[in-house]
Formats: C-alpha cells, sequence, structure tokens
C-alpha cells in the first residue's frame, strides 16, 4: 500500500487517551459463586462488590441462596445494586433461569464471571473415575453452560465481557491433576470463545489465581499459621494474595479499559510462577 493510499484511508481511530471511567455504570454483571462463608471475601465475592462498586448492577448468584444474600447485602451497603439467584450452574436449565433473571430484571447482559470451581488432589492412580467427573463438570461445564445462556442475551445487549477463573495450577500442575486438567480447559475454552465470538462484540479472557487466600482456601477448620506463611514465602513480593487481588483482576477484563483485551489468561499470583516448583506451594 503507497503512502498516497494511506493517507486517503479514513481516519477510524477512536480517541482512548482521556480516562473517562471504566465503562461499566449501568452496566449488568452475573458473578457466579458469588458467596462466601460469614463476611469472608472469596475471588467470587470480591469480584461482585468490585463491579458493582463501579457502577454494575450485579446478579450474585450462588448454589446457596444464603450465602449470595451476603453479597447481595453487602453490595447494598456500599451503596451498590445487588439482586440474588440461587442456581446450579452445572445444570443448562439453571444457567438458563440465571440469564433470564438478570434479563427479566434489568433488560440486558454485560458482563460474565465465571467463578465457580472445586478442588481435587491425586494423580490418575489416586483419582476416582467419579471425582474426575465431578471436577469436570463444576470446573469446566458450568463456565461452558453459563456461556453458552449467556451470549444470545450479550448479543442482544451489543455485546459484553466474559471472565473465566483458572488457576495457576494450569500452568504449573503439581499433584493436582483433575483440577490441573480442567483449569488448562478453561483457558482453551476462554481462547476458543474469544476466536468464536469477537464479532459479536464479545470479549473473553481468563484469571489465573495463585495462592490466594480466601474462605474455601481457609476451610471450617482454618489454615495452619505455618502453612499460611509459607504460602506467603512463595510470592517473589513476599506478600499474601486475597480474593480482591481477583476481584480487581475481573473487574478490569470487564471494564472498558481492557476493551483491546480479549483471549488473554491475566496470571494474579505475586510472581508465584516465576519461580521453580520446590519454591511454590
Amino acid at each position: 500500500m503507497t503512502d498516497d493510499c494511506i493517507s486517503s484511508m479514513p481516519d477510524r481511530q477512536v480517541d482512548v487517551g482521556q480516562d473517562t471511567g471504566e465503562g461499566l455504570s449501568g452496566k449488568v454483571a452475573i458473578v457466579t459463586g458469588a458467596g462466601a462463608r460469614d463476611d469472608g471475601i472469596g475471588n467470587g465475592r470480591a469480584a461482585a462488590i468490585l463491579l458493582a462498586d463501579a457502577g454494575a448492577r450485579v446478579l450474585a448468584v450462588d448454589l446457596d441462596a444464603a450465602l449470595a444474600e451476603r453479597t447481595a447485602r453487602m453490595i447494598e451497603e456500599r451503596g451498590g445494586e445487588a439482586h440474588t439467584f440461587a442456581a446450579d450452574v452445572t445444570d443448562e436449565s439453571g444457567c438458563a433461569a440465571m440469564i433470564d433473571a438478570a434479563m427479566t430484571r434489568w433488560g440486558r447482559l454485560d458482563v460474565l464471571d465465571n467463578n465457580v470451581g472445586i478442588g481435587s488432589r491425586g494423580n490418575v492412580l489416586e483419582e476416582t473415575p467419579e471425582r474426575w467427573q465431578r471436577v469436570m463438570r463444576v470446573n469446566v461445564d458450568s463456565m461452558f453452560l453459563a456461556s453458552r445462556c449467556a451470549i444470545p442475551a450479550m448479543r442482544e445487549s451489543g455485546g459484553g465481557a466474559i471472565v473465566n477463573v483458572s488457576s495457576i495450577s494450569a500452568l504449573r500442575p503439581r499433584g493436582l491433576t483433575a483440577y490441573s486438567t480442567s483449569k488448562s480447559a478453561v483457558i482453551g475454552l476462554t481462547r476458543a470463545m474469544a476466536v468464536d465470538h469477537g464479532s459479536d462484540g464479545i470479549r473473553v479472557n481468563c484469571v489465573a489465581p495463585g495462592p490466594v487466600y480466601t474462605p474455601m482456601v481457609r476451610g471450617v477448620s482454618g489454615m495452619p499459621d505455618e502453612v499460611r506463611e509459607r504460602r506467603r514465602r512463595a510470592s517473589v513480593l513476599g506478600m499474601e494474595g486475597l480474593g480482591w487481588d481477583i476481584g480487581h483482576a475481573v473487574r478490569f477484563l470487564a471494564s472498558t479499559r481492557a476493551r483491546y483485551i480479549t483471549g488473554q489468561v491475566l496470571v494474579v499470583d505475586g510472581g508465584v510462577t516465576l519461580r521453580g516448583p520446590e519454591r511454590g506451594t
């Protein structure tokens, strides 16, 4: 192409240099796995709160309605708008009902944070077929089904953003065969959907958390201090990761500040994956 041809082309540049906000005000976001034990801050609850802080109207979805209700109350206490929905996102009918609830209440859908997941330890000899299937169903099928139901609503709304939560275990497996495999599949699903639905104005990205401290990780009986300290030291920053760190990553990828980002994996691990396995968690 000659310089003359280039100079005659219409200027299609959009001025995005001026920071005019995150573009989330008035948008509608669904966060799955939005509950957490007591007032704890898990990845889903953090994302729901932070999306609402940015002006989004949030449908907090969880299998346990009471946990989702607590998240909604926390959002409302901060001046945000939220509603709750109880659903099993491993079931397509539950996912469809979840989308219908958002569309009926607010008339649009702009953001989906696929946050549901469970863990499992063991190699292929130690895993049972039943546990393997459950991990795949919860960690992968839920994101496929929720996205399958959400994409038509996003198309109707003029586009949107999907954020899938994976794990650094997809990048550095260590004795978590079913979990690592499922989280690797989440990355593959993310990239495939990004290609397939970019023309619909839908961006699809992935967050890969490191060893963040959340109510699920802590468990009912708590985490021993020495284990928590070892996890902190695994970070090259010498910091403990929290659910808030994952929530901020989700909020960024859902915002217009990430308008030119799709099909990517944002690792949020304090640098844990920069070190060898012997220094990990």
